[in-house]
């Protein structure tokens, strides 16, 4: 049964659907998917359209919202809002080291969670949308991973939207996972000499950090074993609006000083675990190559592969010049299943998704060439997380899609500007 709440502004109501784990077996296992109702109290929801919002990830639950915040009262102006946790997270039947075991060992793990993609995701929401509106089409918003899912939408399934809005999230329709780090890593590089370029105080914190791990090899307070590369893996802040002063206010109380010398403080270890830890959201770990396969290859740890090609990340190669230890950005590696205690137990499960090969195309160019609903993607120029040469070639790819490509924002730009305001008036022909 739904239930109904207020918060300051909005009335909630949250709801839990059903839906196949395999859409191909309909009448097969089920799970649930949830999803939370955003109405404004002024106006209610009445007859108002519906907007489905899309998170980023893969694995990340739809935001917590507190009234009105961020992009969310602009969109309650004109619409009612459903918050969809994407299968596996959140409220939906989770998917996480606990929960996994009941399917089986890793083969079976492996095999359920590949049922997990953008690909399932919208065959979830159509399942939902006929649910909620009586089959009337409505827009979706996607924000990062939520735009690729928006892709498969109107790669799929057209006919279930009235408009489609991607921030920070237009896919590559082709690249391999090789292709997609091959491109990343450069703009990561970037991301860190402007960091150091603001903060010149922080290239020797970095170092001292990374010395004391390279010999230490400390496990955390709340048991995170914080090797040279997981620590370099913080560099992922640097994608946000407000990630190199986090970033930098994170670095200024590393180390405290004790009887046995200097150690890691505890204000540094808290914040370090919870920005590298993924017991939140470990999907994000275990799928996040394979939003890129569609092309029967593995995506084979392609972040942990492509980086031999570019030395200069090597932390050892670092401390033993002077070169500035660089930081690295969004990217899994195997490592990760091994220094976080909420991924160590999915190590095999990983291991096999990331050799799987039978994965099936995620876009139809030929579709995305004739599509017919009304489109607009914010490109934020140097996106740290996705590369702005594939989001544009995508852009040119799907007809009628109208492009904003602004360096105001950071790849989070929907959360800290008028974004959705902007999409809106370019996808109704008002910009």
């Amino acid at each position: 049964m739904a239930a109904t709440y207020r918060q300051p502004g909005v009335v909630l109501t949250d709801r839990m659907f059903t839906v196949p784990l395999d859409h191909e077996r309909p009448d097969g296992e089920q799970i649930e998917v949830f999803g939370r109702e955003v109405v404004s109290t002024e106006q209610g929801g009445g007859e108002r359209p519906w907007l489905l919002y899309l998170e980023g990830g893969p694995g990340n639950a739809a935001r917590r919202f507190v009234g009105r915040e961020a992009w969310l009262g602009r969109a309650l102006k004109d619409y009612r809002v459903l918050l969809m946790d994407q299968r596996g997270t959140g409220r939906s039947t989770p998917a996480n080291r606990q929960t996994l075991p009941l399917r089986g060992g890793p083969r079976e793990q492996a095999d359920y969670l590949a049922r997990f993609r953008a690909d399932s995701i919208v065959k979830d929401a159509e399942l939902i949308r006929q649910n909620l509106t009586g089959g009337a089409p409505w827009t979706v918003l996607g924000q990062s991973f939520g735009g690729f899912c928006v892709t498969r939408y109107l790669s799929s399934a057209p006919e279930g939207l009235s408009a489609a809005l991607v921030t920070g999230g237009l896919p590559s329709l082709d690249a391999h996972a090789d292709d997609v780090y091959r491109a990343a890593y450069p703009r990561i590089e970037r991301k860190v000499a402007a960091h150091y370029a603001r903060y010149p105080q922080d290239v020797d914190r970095v170092r001292r950090v990374a010395e004391h791990l390279a010999e230490h090899r400390p496990v955390l307070n709340g048991g995170y074993r914080l090797t040279v590369e997981a620590f370099q893996s913080l560099g992922i802040a640097l994608g946000g609006g407000s990630g190199s002063h986090t970033l930098h206010y994170l670095l200024e109380n590393a180390f405290a000083r004790t009887l046995t010398g200097l150690q890691l403080s505890d204000a540094f270890q808290e914040a370090a675990q919870a920005a590298l830890s993924y017991a939140a959201h470990p999907l994000y770990a275990v799928l996040h190559e394979s939003i890129y396969a569609q092309d029967h290859r593995p995506t084979g740890w392609a972040a942990e592969r492509v980086r031999t090609e570019f030395p200069q990340f090597d932390a050892e190669r670092a401390l033993a010049s002077d070169a500035p230890v660089l930081f690295t950005g969004e990217s899994v590696h195997p490592w990760a299943f091994t220094c976080d205690p909420s991924l160590s137990p999915l190590r095999e499960t990983a291991e096999l998704l990331a050799q799987r090969t039978d994965w099936t195309p995620l876009y139809d160019a030929g579709r995305l060439a004739r599509n017919e609903v009304p489109v607009a993607a914010a490109v934020y120029h140097d996106d740290m997380y996705v590369d702005t040469a594939h989001s544009l070639r995508t852009a040119h790819a799907i007809k009628g899609l109208r492009t904003w490509v602004t360096d105001e924002f950071e790849h989070d730009g929907l959360r800290q500007g008028p974004v959705l305001d902007r999409l809106l008036a370019l996808v109704r022909g008002d910009a």
